[in-house]
């Protein structure tokens, strides 16, 4: 269904483009601030999707449409996995702003919840326990996120300069690399303990 108001066009796509341009400028999204984004009402975006939680499941759904879901039957458990929270990382980071309303509210999502069942069915065939298969998503789904915030951080999140009572700190931000080559490396360093530790759980 599609509905005219002041000679423009109201569709779901626009909807959803203004609503990710709303969260992408200020973090926030209301119904009043979409409607007046869009030129209409809130009634009119009503007849689209019922609410702000559906519009927030609908922009997860078009943000994980952009994730490539880890295979199935992929023997390769942690190269998939692997893949998968690249994948994710770049997506999330994107819309950085999008992050804390996404975890504020249940996933309904059908791909979301189609890939976080490939993931289940990956660790589970690795030999990690029924009862450690959602922390370990947790984990990794909270280290994603995280990289993906860490990603708009301060090239130097730390200010040390001049600081000799901080000699640990001080040396090691000298010699380490900063702005994206050190998120970067952050995040290859994390994902590997992380399947490292994946690997423990399943021998365990």
């Amino acid at each position: 269904m599609v509905v005219k108001r002041r000679n423009r066009l109201l569709s779901l796509e626009s909807i959803l483009d203004a609503a990710l341009a709303c969260i992408d400028e200020s973090g926030r999204l209301t119904m009043a601030e979409l409607a007046t984004r869009l030129g209409t009402s809130p009634s009119s975006v009503y007849h689209h999707l019922p609410g702000r939680g559906a519009i927030i499941e609908a922009l997860r759904e078009r943000v994980g449409a952009t994730i490539d879901s880890p295979a199935p039957d992929d023997h390769d458990w942690t190269g998939a996995i692997s893949g998968w929270m690249h994948a994710y990382r770049r997506a999330m980071a994107a819309h950085p702003n999008l992050i804390p309303l996404l975890i504020a509210q249940p996933m309904t999502s059908e791909s979301g919840l189609r890939s976080y069942d490939r993931v289940a069915g990956l660790l589970a065939r690795a030999g990690v326990a029924g009862a450690d298969i959602v922390p370990w998503i947790t984990a990794l789904d909270s280290f994603a996120l995280g990289s993906a915030f860490d990603l708009t951080a301060p090239d130097q999140p730390w200010v040390v300069a001049d600081r000799a009572d901080l000699p640990a700190l001080s040396a090691a931000v000298t010699a380490g690399p900063a702005g994206r080559r050190r998120a970067d490396a952050a995040f290859e360093l994390g994902l590997a303990a992380l399947l490292e530790g994946v690997s423990r759980s399943a021998e365990a």
